[in-house]
């Protein structure tokens, strides 16, 4: 084996080894062209009940509000098979001065209703 061939072969390794990385295209839902880390954690007393939370908000608010709508409407839809929400305090439709922040994480909360 040559050497360019050795060559060749180790930056075809190195690059499956970067893809590999960058996970399945897809994992990853853009709002507004940004990438928003959401968590959602479910209230132990009432499982409709859950709260969000969306971080790296600098990036835009536009699209923070929306990753957090769209978490808790794939919640409720994939547990409860519905998307109809009754957010606490206009969710995120609430006006900006109104909305819930802890750190630079925007928080919603809401309740899945029942069909």
């Amino acid at each position: 084996m040559t050497m360019a061939r050795i060559r060749i072969g180790l930056f075809c390794l190195a690059g499956a080894f970067a893809m590999a990385a960058c996970g399945k295209p897809g994992d990853r839902t853009l709002f507004d062209g940004n990438y928003y880390p959401v968590k959602l954690q479910e209230d132990r007393d009432d499982r409709r009940a859950f709260t969000v939370s969306v971080r790296n908000t600098e990036q835009g608010l536009a699209g923070a509000r929306e990753a957090g709508r769209h978490e808790g409407v794939r919640f409720c839809v994939e547990t409860f098979g519905s998307s109809d929400i009754a957010w606490k305090n206009g969710g995120p439709d609430a006006p900006e001065a109104a909305l819930l922040r802890s750190g630079g994480d925007l928080i919603f909360s809401g309740r899945c209703r029942e069909w």
